[in-house]
């Protein structure tokens, strides 16, 4: 069955091999579809395509067909750079190959796997016909299973009946009569584990503090300092942010690069990566009000750049003093993780939004004290 549902948290299934080898093939063979175009001219794919399915056992994921890693000239290059920065975005790779040709594009697919802890399977295709409940029965048994069943969010701290206090401040870059995702996703979290929230602006956590003890406050980042006046030392305190930062896999790497803050000077460059896509303005956190605490937190004259969506990132990361990652409640914790490694393997600490509002409010070992038990 085709997933109507959006791409964004879906496990991700790529499919590489050389050109005309049968990834548009398999990509139509396995969704029931023709969605790839096919043709027996090499080269038919330029871009990685996406396309969700349902897959009984694991749920909807998100397949990517690739062009071919045996590309050549100089417009090939840039084809396969793309299909192997694909490769870094999936949870599971499909290699696929022909009988009698496997040489070094596949081994180099292999290499990048091998090194980066990602699963790969190895299709024969054009030999004989693809068995497809076999195909998927392999694809089951090798997609690892953190990939399509998150832990909870929040199942470690909170139990049910816990009291949870959401503060959650609408203003112009709240979306009109809805909640943001991260808000969305804690609180379904905590009504999976059956405990009690109250969602509340921060004008009202004032009146609710003073009829109730909750067993945790989340708040949304941009107001962390005020919530923190509010709230008693006594009672765990922490953000959207943060709390989205621990699923998805870096908060180590978060905790000791956030701590780095302090050590930034004039003229350093900080990287800020946002990776939704969205309208603007004044009030924008990444663009706006995180590059102001920083420079006021520090007093120190920083050069803060920002990268949107999935772009790609700067050749020379090294140039960095910082890079600062946001939630990541539209990405996977794969996708979080392959933007984040090319930065720590150039030596550059990262963190994230939440954990450095937290920094520049001088909240941070309050923030994290919940989660580093």
């Amino acid at each position: 069955m085709i997933s109507s549902k959006g791409n964004e948290l879906k496990p991700r299934i790529g499919l590489f091999g050389r050109r005309n080898v049968g990834k548009s093939t398999l990509v139509n063979f396995l969704t029931g579809q023709q969605i790839a175009i096919v043709s027996d001219t090499a080269g038919t794919t330029t871009d990685p395509v996406r396309k969700s399915m349902e897959i009984g056992g694991i749920g909807p994921v998100v397949l990517i067909d690739t062009a071919g890693i045996d590309d050549e000239g100089a417009l090939g290059a840039q084809r396969v750079a793309k299909s192997m920065a694909a490769l870094a975005e999936v949870d599971l790779a499909l290699l696929l190959y022909t009988e009698g040709c496997y040489g070094e594009p596949e081994e180099m697919v292999e290499r990048w796997c091998h090194e980066h802890g990602t699963p790969v399977l190895k299709v024969l295709t054009k030999a004989a016909p693809i068995d497809k409940d076999q195909l998927i029965a392999r694809i089951k048994e090798a997609l690892p299973e953190s990939a399509y069943r998150g832990r909870s969010l929040l199942g470690d701290v909170v139990k049910a009946s816990d009291h949870v206090v959401l503060v959650t401040p609408i203003d112009s870059s709240a979306p009109e009569g809805r909640m943001i995702l991260p808000q969305v996703q804690v609180l379904r979290d905590l009504m999976d584990i059956h405990a009690v929230a109250t969602f509340c602006q921060p004008e009202e956590l004032s009146d609710i503090m003073r009829t109730s003890t909750p067993k945790l406050v989340i708040t949304d980042s941009q107001v962390f300092a005020k919530v923190a006046a509010t709230v008693p030392e006594s009672i765990p305190l922490t953000s959207f942010s943060v709390v989205l930062a621990r699923q998805k896999g870096m908060f180590g790497e978060y905790l000791q690069g956030t701590q780095t803050i302090g050590n930034l000077k004039d003229g350093d460059r900080v990287l800020l990566l946002e990776s939704c896509t969205h309208n603007i303005t004044c009030e924008d956190i990444g663009r706006v009000k995180l590059p102001a605490a920083l420079k006021k937190a520090t007093g120190k004259d920083l050069i803060c750049e920002v990268i949107g969506g999935q772009s790609p990132l700067p050749t020379e990361l090294s140039q960095y003093a910082l890079v600062i990652q946001c939630g990541g409640c539209v990405i996977t914790a794969q996708q979080v993780k392959a933007r984040l490694t090319p930065a720590l393997e150039a030596g550059v600490p990262v963190s994230n939004y939440g954990l450095a509002l937290a920094w520049c409010g001088g909240i941070f070992e309050r923030a994290t004290k919940i989660f580093q038990k």
